[in-house]
């Protein structure tokens, strides 16, 4: 099955997840944005009363404190920046909670750090107090803990967040708002002849190419976190739009016909556990493979030491590698079955001599095909290769 290549009405999807960037939010001298707040919280109450689960990823925390605090304009120190979001998640976590009380809906706040959602147990501990929350009616609004994240330990951007939470609790849609109305060939600001692209069937080398740097001073996440965050969303099987924030109650303007790209879900969705290993923002290590290993993923065999010619990085058993073709582009991902140093022992060598190098008998498998999620690229290689078996 191929990828749904038509977007539908967003009435018609289950659960939809909405990330708003800092800009829309706040203005830089007057502080929040109360009359936009307003209206986008309508759009939310029309989508609830639809029966739909409606969650809100929001930016502006940081943003909200430096009013609040009247701090200066300008890079801000990580202590200051971190005071500033202790200041501005009350701030903000107050104003979703009054405006959204307007149509009688509970406001949940849920500050998560990175290790949140990539740590499995952690990941599903979250996921339950979130799914609690949709339980009871209410709208979870979530948020990067920019108290204690440092520049080092955290997601760095809300895009790629929210498309964490989009997999984490099995939304169909990722509505992502920002200053810019799409996906362009190029910068639209730098480029007069850059196209918009409306429809996004897959996201290949090309479209990645497209992402440009951010354009917006308040908000971290260019169109290069929200490229990332659409390959996180629509491997799951959830449909993604990016779409300008600016004008009031934004979810109706998309509706009404507002310009803005939707990017197609994956045809063939891969399992749960399997969205958890695929989002993973910071794979521990690289495993540089041989064009054998390629054909043989694309077949959905296992990795085998054999067609490992490098290792790099530092990483236990369990981890999670990116698997690096030939060109140097990452084509798979999964959970690895050694610790690098045995990994780099046993790179290049057959199974069968594993117990002899280490002493002991590990899996035949550097990383096994349950525990692997491959690219599109070659998830839709491997659907052809099955097919052209079928027929021969």
């Amino acid at each position: 099955m191929g990828p749904m290549t038509s977007r539908k009405p967003l009435a018609r999807y289950r659960r939809i997840v909405i990330k708003i960037g800092s800009a829309l939010l706040v203005d830089r001298k007057a502080g929040l944005k109360k009359a936009w707040l307003d209206a986008m919280c309508a759009d939310i109450a029309g989508l609830k009363a639809k029966g739909i689960d409606v969650l809100v990823v929001s930016s502006g925390a940081i943003a909200l404190g430096r009013s609040v605090l009247d701090l200066p304009f300008g890079a801000l120190k990580l202590e200051e920046s971190q005071a500033a979001a202790a200041v501005g998640q009350i701030a903000l976590a107050r104003a979703w909670s009054e405006s959204l009380s307007r149509d009688e809906i509970v406001a949940g706040q849920i500050l998560l750090t990175l290790g949140d959602t990539e740590e499995r147990r952690r990941y599903l501990n979250a996921r339950a107090t979130i799914n609690q929350l949709l339980k009871i009616g209410a709208v979870p609004i979530i948020n990067e803990n920019d108290t204690v994240a440092t520049s080092e330990i955290r997601y760095g951007d809300n895009d790629r967040l929210a498309a964490r939470v989009a997999t984490m609790t099995g939304a169909d849609l990722l509505i992502l708002l920002s200053d810019i109305d799409g996906l362009y060939t190029a910068p639209p600001h730098l480029d007069p002849n850059a196209t918009f692209l409306e429809t996004i069937a897959e996201i290949t080398p090309d479209i990645e190419a497209m992402a440009g740097g951010a354009a917006s001073e308040l908000s971290r996440g260019g169109m290069r976190t929200k490229i990332d965050a659409g390959k996180i969303a629509t491997t799951s099987g959830c449909a993604m739009i990016i779409a300008s924030g600016k004008p009031d109650s934004p979810l109706s303007s998309i509706e009404n016909g507002a310009r803005s790209s939707w990017f197609a879900p994956s045809g063939t969705p891969v399992t749960a556990r399997k969205i958890w290993i695929a989002g993973q923002l910071q794979p521990a290590g690289e495993l540089h493979v041989d064009d054998g290993a390629v054909t043989a993923l694309g077949a959905g065999k296992s990795l085998l030491p054999a067609g490992v010619r490098s290792v790099s990085g530092l990483f236990s058993r369990g981890d999670t590698v990116a698997i690096v073709g030939p060109e140097g582009r990452e084509i798979a991902r999964g959970l690895v079955s050694y610790d690098a140093e045995d990994a780099r022992r046993i790179a290049g060598r057959k199974s069968a001599e594993i117990e002899a190098i280490l002493g002991y008998a590990g899996r035949a498998a550097m990383v096994h095909r349950d525990d692997m999620v491959m690219s599109a690229q070659l998830r839709q290689k491997s659907e052809r290769q099955k097919k052209d078996a079928a027929h021969a």
